[in-house]
């Protein structure tokens, strides 16, 4: 007898050397927000430049319906490297539309995203705790566009 999904099935993991883990006291301020398909929505609850230039995306991923919903695996992209690391959020993107440049997820020396992992289903109305991790654009850009496979893009103010 299979055994329903829970949200305990869903076991998100910073991948990676030096991955920074999603923020454990989560903000509720909500900065953007991407719709997806299926009832997922992705609430983008910070954006943190560090020193090192780097720019990481804290949020939440939200079942916004009453049934048990799949994360697809379209999230993590189309790259052979990030595939193979499982279920992510790897297929994000920054896009500096002023720049004219894109700014993808990064990776570690063995090719696991900096980002959010091990995805797999999501409870009614249950949401985890994500992250994404990116080469942080100059400091004279101001605002990007966040993209992931299957979800509305959305504006991003940076600071």
């Amino acid at each position: 007898m299979k055994q329903q999904p829970s949200a305990s099935t869903v076991s998100p993991k910073g991948s990676g050397q030096g991955a920074k883990p999603a923020p454990s006291t989560e903000s509720t301020e909500v900065l953007a927000a991407l719709k997806g398909p299926e009832g997922l929505e992705l609430a983008i609850n910070s954006v943190e430049r560090d020193a090192g230039g780097f720019l990481t995306v804290s949020g939440r991923l939200n079942n916004t319906t009453n049934d048990v919903v799949s994360i697809s695996s379209r999230l993590s992209g189309d790259e052979t490297e990030i595939i193979k690391h499982s279920n992510s959020l790897g297929g994000a993107t920054l896009l500096d539309a002023a720049g004219k440049k894109r700014y993808y997820v990064l990776r570690d020396t063995d090719g696991r995203p900096l980002t959010t992992t091990d995805l797999d289903s999501l409870a009614p109305h249950k949401g985890i705790p994500v992250f994404m991790q990116f080469p942080a654009p100059p400091a004279t850009t101001s605002e990007v566009s966040l993209q992931l496979p299957t979800f509305t893009p959305a504006t991003i103010k940076l600071s």
